[in-house]
């Protein structure tokens, strides 16, 4: 019979050698400031701020087509300031209208 399997000192050793490996791999895991689980985090964030940058670039693309046209077509540029700023030509008389429901 071997008594090395038998003998405590044996045992400590190893469950203490297993408890330092849980702990290592716990702090590695959740704890630590380059955890797994922060870089999980932080590839989350970063493929939402990417979906977001190409949002916010789209939306960059029609203003700049919005400006473009702005400066190219006076009729569109003189249909806004009448419709959203209720500006009028010399002379001329607007009439508001209220619908009633």
């Amino acid at each position: 019979m071997n008594y090395e399997l038998l003998n405590p000192l044996r045992w400590r050793k190893s469950f203490l050698a297993l408890i330092l490996g849980g702990i290592v791999v716990v702090w590695f895991t959740f704890i630590d400031t380059y955890s797994i689980w922060a870089r999980i985090e932080l590839n989350q964030r970063k493929a939402e701020l990417k979906e977001k940058k190409e949002q916010l670039k789209n939306e960059t693309q029609v203003l700049k087509q919005e400006i473009e046209n702005l400066e190219t077509d006076p009729f569109l540029l003189e249909r806004i300031a009448r419709e959203e700023y209720g500006m009028k030509k010399e002379g001329e008389t607007v009439y508001k209208i209220k619908e009633v429901d």
